[in-house]
């Protein structure tokens, strides 16, 4: 197949938004007749990197790959056909995919009819499926986060006419519901509520790589929740690139407040959610959030910078001083309210005067988690257009410095729970030792216990902290 036949990624494109309703696709899904069979006697492995987004919808091409009778395996080595679901976040995201990628071609040697694939984010990349076009020829097969439900069609093509196949779409993106899917856990479940960004922030590649921001409706959000009861669920996680931003695409009145409200009502008995922007957090939300017990008492929210010229340079759209009110409403109202953060060091023209107000919102807030990373250009994105200027010594620097305290508080908040007892939803045994388990408090910390009782994954229990690491929890079953 020539390079015109391909349908190649265009950030241009990816980044157009228009007023054009979102399509809704609610067809029950439909596998090919000629293609139904094509994972009999066949084994796939699956790879996924990055975020929760991307396991999710991992899940649903494992759904698909199942439904064309595909076996899953734990090794490439064991496989007929690999696929790398991967991240666009951060450059040594790629470099680790791309890494892997050439590793794996010793494979083909030993197998020629094996059929190798990368999507997911890096796929929505024009720089590299370039890279890929030119460097890496056993790569058969490349599609992005927009087409996952043509993968039947797609593979069919690499597998069966030997075409090297490659179809991205940048685009603004549609809702397709009722997709396999195969869910890799027994009691916890991530659950989409919406797809995409607006934020574009100037330093953030999802905005290009998902499509503009178009939510799922509330209806099949809880059908979906209610399914996962029924199932025996005990936790779901609600996802979106800027969950705060729910529904209003659809005109929902109440918007996320009202979802997180219904979804409570379910009665299911975890509820998270993940990634809150605190642009458009609500007073509304935080009062849902204090009202239901079964609302977990942890939230997620993306600092990025301490210093306010720097979040109006990385397009955040608020102030330091605005995070900080947001941060004490949230710690007021809801009770044993845990906090993690996003924090990026070395932005350009970042001084050290302004790495230090990065600083003083970590003493402020105190947060019982912090991702921390040093600021990776992203090609396509207006940041990647402004100088680095920052030399990587001083990054580096920052960055160990950032973790020195961010380490600090979180050492210090999980010490806070010693000689407590916390509600644990049991993920397992440990391998080592079958007395020993672990799971999750309410606050999204790990715990590691031992029991005299007989529990299983999906039980909630009762654990006394006895311990404390800087993070992880150590404790015994009451």
């Amino acid at each position: 197949m020539k390079k015109n036949d391909y349908k190649l990624p265009n950030l241009k494109d990816a980044q157009k938004r228009t007023k054009q309703q979102v399509k809704i696709e609610k067809e029950l899904f439909e596998v090919p007749v000629e293609v139904k069979n094509l994972g009999v006697d066949r084994k796939f492995y699956l790879r996924t990197y990055g975020c929760q987004a991307n396991e999710r919808d991992g899940e649903t091409i494992a759904g698909i790959l199942e439904q064309l009778h595909f076996t899953q395996v734990d090794t490439p080595e064991e496989a007929d056909f690999i696929l790398l679901n991967t991240c666009a976040v951060r450059k040594n995201a790629e470099d680790k995919v791309l890494g892997e990628l050439g590793s794996l071609k010793r494979l083909k040697q030993t197998n020629p009819d094996l059929i190798m694939g990368m999507c997911g984010c890096m796929a929505q990349g024009e720089e590299i499926v370039d890279i890929i076009l030119k460097k890496y020829p056993h790569v058969d097969l490349v599609f992005g986060t927009h087409n996952i439900h043509r993968l039947p069609k797609l593979l069919y093509q690499a597998m069966m006419n030997k075409e090297r196949t490659i179809e991205v779409f940048s685009q603004e993106g549609e809702v397709i519901e009722n997709l396999p899917v195969k869910r890799f856990g027994t009691h916890k479940a991530w659950v989409n509520i919406m797809y995409g960004c607006d934020k574009f922030c100037t330093y953030c590649i999802v905005p290009y790589t998902r499509g503009k921001e178009r939510s799922r409706t509330m209806e099949d959000v809880l059908a979906e929740i209610q399914t996962l009861i029924d199932e025996g669920f005990k936790e779901v996680t609600l996802l979106g690139q800027n969950v705060n931003s729910y529904g209003k695409d659809l005109g929902i009145d109440g918007g996320f407040a009202r979802l997180l409200e219904e979804v409570a009502k379910t009665g299911i008995q975890r509820i998270r959610f993940t990634t809150s922007h605190p642009w458009d957090f609500s007073d509304a939300m935080i009062d849902v959030i204090a009202a239901y017990d079964n609302i977990m008492p942890f939230i997620h929210l993306p600092v990025q910078s301490g210093d306010s010229d720097m979040l109006k340079i990385m397009g955040r759209r608020y102030t330091i001083e605005e995070y900080r009110t947001l941060f004490d409403k949230l710690a007021s109202k809801i009770k044993n309210v845990a906090f993690s953060t996003d924090i990026i060091v070395g932005f350009p023209n970042e001084t050290e005067e302004q790495f230090q107000r990065t600083l003083d919102i970590v003493e402020y807030c105190q947060f019982d988690n912090a991702f921390t990373f040093i600021y990776s250009p992203r090609e396509g994105t207006p940041a990647a257009k402004m100088q680095d200027n920052v030399p990587m010594e001083v990054k580096q620097d920052r960055l160990n410095r950032l973790m020195e305290r961010t380490n600090h508080y979180a050492r210090l908040k999980n010490e806070a729970w010693k000689g407590k007892t916390c509600k644990v939803l049991v993920d397992g045994p440990s391998k080592k030792n079958k007395d020993v388990y672990s799971g999750y408090t309410e606050q999204q910390k790990l715990v590691n216990f031992t029991t005299d009782q007989k529990i299983k994954a999906g039980d909630i229990v009762d654990v006394e902290i006895t311990d404390a690491k800087t993070w992880s929890l150590n404790g015994k079953q009451v």
